[in-house]
């Protein structure tokens, strides 16, 4: 992978906080191709409890994942980062195929190769059920 995925390491405060709006963008739009060509062939994953190894696995949880999370919608804030490695906070909400509906809050550490693909992502989230009416996003 030659192919430059802009902005690329090292990051600084304005192209980190560009990776992760770029990032809150792609997810949003809640389609499993385009969101994991962002990442490494091999890219090494941890969300919750669930390990993932390369892109065709993170696909593949994608799918599932919006299958499930319906209504899904992301926002991310920037919480640090150095050279190649960014510190996400994030939440999201969604609802269930029996109308209930979560915000789900949690910390993303992304690590990224020298042509800006992400090699590395560990996520931990915790889920909260709310009522529709409290929904923010």
């Amino acid at each position: 992978m030659s192919e430059k995925r802009f902005p690329i390491p090292p990051f600084n405060f304005e192209t980190a906080t560009e990776k992760v709006q770029f990032a809150e963008n792609a997810w949003n739009t809640k389609d499993p191709e385009k969101v994991s060509l962002a990442y490494t062939i091999d890219t090494e994953w941890r969300n919750r409890t669930e390990f993932l190894n390369g892109r065709e696995e993170v696909k593949a949880f994608l799918i599932r994942k919006w299958e499930k999370e319906l209504n899904y919608k992301l926002k991310k804030e920037l919480w640090s980062f150095t050279d190649n490695k960014i510190g996400v906070r994030f939440e999201y909400e969604w609802h269930n195929a029996d109308g209930q509906w979560y915000r789900s809050y949690g910390n993303e550490m992304w690590e990224f190769d020298e042509n800006g693909y992400m090699k590395k992502r560990f996520a931990s989230i915790n889920d909260l059920k709310i009522d529709e009416a409290d929904r923010r996003l």
